[in-house]
């Protein structure tokens, strides 16, 4: 069911209307913060071409790496849950985290400590200026939904992960779930 306003934990779901947005087509975004100031996410299913050991120096991981949003591409984050092995976690909500002790997460992936279900890297993020995802709302660019998934939406990141949130939202929310991602393609 899709709310009113979000909150931080939140999940925004971009309407079936942002035909052409690279970034935000089909984007189903994790609200990492919401407050007065501002809002910033993380897109959680737009897998890219790389994995963690293309990017970073000192490790043989293939963990995927995701686009998470059109701000600060050139910068990696990540969200997790496991704030007992991560210092200088920041909770989100339902037990997810976000950031913390880089070195220390590098030294977890190395010792098989933490595996892809644990932890997710993004590319960028998804960010909001004061008042700006209110305006979005207004216009319908946006749905916003409960985090069902709480934490075990960190291995959420299929491609299809839209869709399912079009079929559980219902009505003619079920239709766009099949239409082509480019209308033209029709």
């Amino acid at each position: 069911m899709a709310l009113k306003q979000p909150k931080k934990g939140h999940l925004l779901i971009a309407e079936p209307s942002i035909i052409g947005d690279l970034s935000f087509n089909r984007a189903v975004i994790l609200l990492a913060d919401h407050n007065a100031l501002g809002s910033v996410g993380f897109i959680l299913n737009k897998p890219l071409n790389y994995i963690l050991k293309d990017l970073v120096e000192g490790t043989n991981s293939e963990f995927p790496i995701y686009n998470g949003g059109p701000v600060e591409q050139d910068n990696l984050y990540f969200i997790h849950k496991s704030p007992e092995l991560i210092p200088d976690s920041v909770e989100i909500a339902n037990g997810i985290f976000w950031g913390g002790d880089f070195e220390i997460v590098l030294n977890l992936i190395n010792d098989q400590k933490i595996t892809n279900e644990d932890i997710k890297f993004f590319l960028g993020y998804s960010g909001w200026d004061e008042n700006q995802l209110d305006s979005e709302l207004r216009s319908n660019a946006w749905l916003v939904s409960n985090n069902t998934y709480k934490n075990k939406i960190i291995s959420k990141g299929e491609t299809t992960f839209w869709k399912e949130k079009m079929l559980e939202l219902g009505g003619e929310y079920s239709i766009w779930s099949n239409a082509p991602e480019n209308p033209s393609y029709n």
